[in-house]
């Protein structure tokens, strides 16, 4: 394994780094009325970055991008852009909408709904969870039945990311639920069928800026030609889909830890207290420490997980550690900052506490802990 870069892939990453400072104006405002960005996720889609998940032959750059190059290019997004919805939102888009449609997909679902996400117009959700199937992801209810020329959609879908907003939904829905998992099969579901129901915006604590929200399907209509993989394809097909989007969402926050980092030494060498610095003090200085150890732990934990990904390995283990690893230290280098900005990292001026609402959301979102805990224990045999 070399984790080192290239030139070309470092300065790839610093023109990222530039592209997605200019996206800061109006950060903390977007963030108290929980609007989403639409002329930051144009930009993105102007200068590539939703084209980072998909081949030349559908995105709308015309240029392939290896995957631990689209790993550093989200780990710059996060530390040159304040707005972690606006990251949580791309990530989401590119590695658990586009990718899957692009790795099972049929050529004409790629072409109906690759070419307009990576150009930004056209938004996609990925549509898992239930009222009463969270963690048990694949207890789910939501029924697909047959019918004449495809299938009858009917359930109920919670926390959906982007799902607001949505104009097509990765939907997962089983055909038989005495199959079990075996029976969840996915479908590309557009937001205007008939039948199909997005609900308001759901307030949160933190990532407001990214919209979520229930969507609720009465007898939604898809054709055959909407399926995506085979019947039964679609516990495949989720986690194949969350094992990348664990690799890269976690890679815009390891880029916020980094700014986070960064911001704090700073403050502790300007910041005077009887008569020095208080980086001086141990107490502060410690913290320091801890995030830099935080920061740099994660970083070999996702580049591993990204090496074993474009190497074609499994990385099942390796994503649960790094996203319960990662997550966690976001949470708790979030606490450490407030601590040492003291008031000023808790009051909302200075922009140091919406880190920690964020980051709180990231041991939630994709697993929790305690499921990826469980997750380590099964894959070492207990």
């Amino acid at each position: 394994m070399d984790f080192s870069w290239s030139d070309s892939q470092l300065a790839f990453k610093d023109r990222i780094v530039a592209f997605a400072r200019t996206l800061n104006d109006g950060v903390a405002e977007r963030d108290h009325a929980g609007t989403f960005p639409r002329d930051a996720w144009a930009a993105c889609a102007e200068f590539g970055i939703q084209s980072l998940a998909i081949s030349s032959a559908f995105n709308a750059t015309e240029t392939d991008t290896e995957f631990m190059t689209a790993v550093l290019a989200m780990e710059a997004m996060g530390y040159g852009c304040r707005d972690n919805g606006l990251t949580f939102a791309l990530n989401t888009l590119m590695w658990t909408v586009a990718h899957p449609i692009h790795e099972y997909g049929s050529e004409t679902q790629k072409r109906e709904f690759l070419p307009g996400m990576c150009r930004g117009t056209l938004i996609g959700a990925h549509s898992l969870t239930e009222p009463d199937s969270g963690s048990d992801a694949f207890s789910l209810q939501t029924r697909a039945e047959t019918c004449e020329g495809g299938y009858v959609l009917r359930g109920h879908k919670k926390f959906v990311t982007l799902g607001p907003i949505a104009d097509v939904v990765l939907m997962f829905a089983t055909v038989d639920p005495s199959l079990g998992k075996w029976g969840i099969t996915a479908f590309l579901v557009p937001t205007d069928s008939p039948g199909f129901e997005a609900r308001p915006v759901t307030p949160k604590m933190g990532l407001r800026t990214v919209p979520m929200g229930d969507l609720v399907l009465n007898d939604v209509f898809v054709p055959e030609g909407n399926r995506l993989g085979k019947v039964g394809a679609g516990v495949s097909i989720s986690n194949r889909a969350l094992e990348v989007e664990r690799c890269c969402i976690l890679a815009s926050q390891l880029g916020a830890m980094e700014y986070q980092l960064e911001r704090a030494i700073a403050y502790v060498r300007e910041r005077k207290q009887f008569g020095q610095p208080i980086g001086k003090f141990q107490s502060v200085s410690n913290r320091i420490a801890d995030m830099k150890l935080r920061l740099e732990t994660a970083r070999l934990l996702l580049y591993h997980v990204a090496w074993r990904h474009q190497s074609g390995r499994s990385a099942m283990l390796e994503a649960a550690l790094l996203k319960l690893h990662l997550s966690e230290c976001f949470v708790e280098s979030s606490l450490d900052a407030i601590r040492v900005h003291g008031a000023r990292g808790y009051v909302t001026e200075h922009e140091v506490e919406r880190d920690l609402r964020d980051a709180i959301g990231g041991v939630l979102y994709a697993g929790t802990s305690d499921i990826q805990r469980v997750l380590v224990a099964r894959l070492l045999g207990l």
